[in-house]
């Protein structure tokens, strides 16, 4: 089976050596499994410092800043930006509201319902006139078998996939207590990454799984050892947040926000998201600037950035001198230094007068650490901080990635990609434990305060200085260190259900009347079950894109074994032995210089999609024959940051 590794290099170092004898010491086991008083000492100055840092002496004054949505508001900014304010608009038409709610799974649908509900119960209090209720769109009312069915259907692909992967002894859902002592102790654990099924569903057979008297029989305690993740790579491959159009990223973010609204009422988290206030923009041009401004400006330097330069600066800084140091974000640097090296960065930064030569590697990791906690709106946004806090809470492993991903997913470009660059930076501090002596722990306890302590957002995430807390906090920062490639690729569900999404819209169907839609039904049903007999040969043309125009196209003959990588090692063949590559564009010294091109399918049921090498082409083709496929350079700023 196909797989997708998502572990540290040390993981697949381990997993390589399974079979050795040689058993880690005591010592080991026990730094990888929990923090050590080091760092929990470490996590707690790194609290004390913030609170007592510039700009914290007041936090009730700060805090002022943000606020609690009303009554009410809270459900109207959740229908918005899950897509279905029209559901409260006096003047929306059903079709619009049946297009996205078609494509929603059952607890999905529950979700989108209860929220609703609330939000006329709000109404009621305040004497105003309730919104159309969702059921008025779909007959049969959503909570009864009939609602959906696209809801049916997931249900009965959901049981049956989650079934198989019950009865795997890799699956972390009810087989821990199956586990013998010897393969606790031995090989390292591993865990199976299952994305065809929607989170919220899983979690609905993972809690009735739980209720069987056959698994009522005492777990074992988690250790806090990290596994190995791997996850089944579908034919259609693995598509990551870069891949996807922008338009196709905004339908991706409300299904996201929907399923994690629906997994969080499963499992039983209350999260109150939070509103930032208007505040004054400080005379500073690099510290306490929005995000989004500091972009705005870098990029009419270097259009293409997607991190802020000075970031950028400060890691390439760090990477080069920092990664090595022992000690590096734990040890504090002297604070005259810093002081006067951001007052330095401040004032000649963009105009290039910067010299890095003197400049001490924790200095400039307390620099970096202060920039985060710094920003005028948390790193993580005021209104999904405590929803990643509330992470913590959650006792199984998958259930927390699944909640993660979706939160990467849901934050603003300018945060994901910043947050990103963050956590590749901690991971190769950590890849270099033996030098620096900084471990997964301790890097983890010390950035925790930075990214979940906001001056502005009251958060419960380091109430107390208990042990629990320190570490459960660190618990969340290490997951986003560890697990960073999964968590920033698109789970399959959420592409199924943007495809569907964007063929609903293209066809218009008339959800609200019954015989036009079961008639729909039919047909689509019908040509699906009789495809083209000659689908096992199909021919397709590729366009050839150079910018913004085709130069040319080339053909590719489909069989059940194509990949996307064989019809680019087609078109490198052809480019190289093609009479017009005298430009010497494609080759130098028989080499191809067009490394960096890409296999994009577009239109369709997909705006722009960027393909993974190992998607089949004949099952694309089945998912989306409209669509085209088109060569052409991937862009030149790393999308995927």
């Amino acid at each position: 089976m196909s797989v997708e590794p998502w572990a540290s290099p040390q993981d697949q170092a381990a997993a390589e050596q399974t079979d050795s004898p040689q058993e880690p010491s005591a010592q080991e086991q026990e730094q990888e499994q929990h923090p050590d008083k080091l760092c929990l000492d470490s996590f707690w100055s790194e609290v004390e410092t913030i609170r007592q840092g510039s700009g914290y002496t007041d936090l009730d004054c700060t805090r002022r800043d943000s606020r609690q949505s009303e009554e009410g508001e809270q459900e109207e900014q959740w229908l918005a930006d899950a897509g279905l304010s029209n559901l409260i608009s006096e003047d929306s038409e059903d079709v619009d509201n049946a297009v996205l709610l078609s494509t929603l799974t059952r607890t999905q649908a529950e979700a989108v319902q209860r929220r609703l509900d609330s939000y006329t119960l709000s109404l009621r209090k305040r004497n105003k006139p309730a919104p159309r209720d969702v059921r008025e769109v779909f007959k049969p009312p959503i909570t009864q078998q009939t609602l959906l069915p696209e809801s049916q259907r997931s249900e009965d692909l959901a049981q049956n996939s989650m079934a198989s992967v019950a009865k795997s002894p890799l699956s972390a859902c009810v087989s821990h207590s199956a586990m013998t002592p010897e393969h606790q102790r031995g090989a390292p654990k591993e865990e199976i990454f299952i994305t065809d099924v929607a989170y919220c569903e899983q979690a609905v057979i993972f809690l009735k799984q739980a209720k069987l008297p056959q698994n009522n029989v005492q777990r074992r305690k988690e250790d806090g050892t990290l596994p190995r993740v791997t996850c089944p790579k579908c034919r259609l491959g693995v598509t990551r947040i870069q891949d996807l159009s922008h338009s196709d990223m905004k339908k991706v973010r409300q299904l996201a926000l929907i399923d994690m609204t629906a997994l969080c009422d499963l499992l039983e988290l209350e999260v109150k998201r939070h509103k930032m206030g208007k505040r004054k923009i400080p005379e500073s041009s690099l510290y306490g600037v929005p995000l989004a401004t500091l972009l705005e400006n870098d990029q009419k330097i270097k259009p293409n950035t997607s991190t802020p330069l000075f970031l950028q600066a400060l890691l390439s800084f760090l990477e080069k001198k920092g990664v090595d140091s022992e000690g590096i974000l734990r040890v504090p640097g002297a604070q005259s230094r810093i002081k006067l090296l951001q007052q330095n960065l401040e004032a000649n930064f963009y105009s290039g007068q910067v010299s890095w030569d003197e400049v001490s590697p924790n200095d400039a990791a307390a620099l970096l650490k202060k920039f985060i906690r710094e920003l005028p709106a948390p790193l993580l946004t005021a209104e999904y901080l405590n929803t990643f806090s509330a992470v913590r809470d959650i006792t199984e492993l998958k259930q927390k990635l699944h909640m993660l991903n979706l939160l990467i997913l849901l934050l603003p470009e300018p945060n994901r990609n910043t947050l990103k660059a963050l956590l590749e930076f901690l991971s190769k501090v950590v890849s270099r434990e033996k030098r620096n002596r900084m471990n997964l722990w301790a890097v983890a306890t010390i950035m925790a305060p930075n990214l979940f302590l906001h001056k502005a957002i009251p958060s419960r995430l380091t109430e107390g200085a208990e042990k629990g807390h320190a570490e459960k906090a660190a618990d969340v920062m290490r997951l986003l260190i560890r697990y960073q490639d999964l968590l920033w690729t698109i789970p399959n569900f959420l592409m199924s259900q943007v495809r569907k999404l964007n063929e609903n819209s293209n066809r218009r169907y008339q959800f609200y009347d019954r015989r036009i839609k079961n008639l729909l039904r039919k047909i689509h049903t019908d040509s699906r079950d009789k495809p083209d007999k000659n689908t096992s040969e199909l021919c397709r043309t590729v366009k050839i894109q150079v910018g913004d125009v085709v130069s040319g196209t080339m053909e590719y003959q489909l069989n059940i074994n194509s990949r996307a990588s064989d019809l680019l090692a087609q078109f490198h063949r052809q480019s190289v032995h093609s009479p017009d590559n005298g430009k010497g564009k494609m080759r130098r010294n028989g080499a191809v210089l067009y490394p960096d091109c890409a296999l994009y399918e577009v239109g369709g049921n997909i705006g722009e999609h960027c393909l993974d090498p190992d998607t089949h082409l004949l099952d694309l083709y089945n998912s989306n024959n409209s669509g085209e496929w088109v060569i052409k350079l991937k862009p030149n700023a790393s999308r995927g940051m």
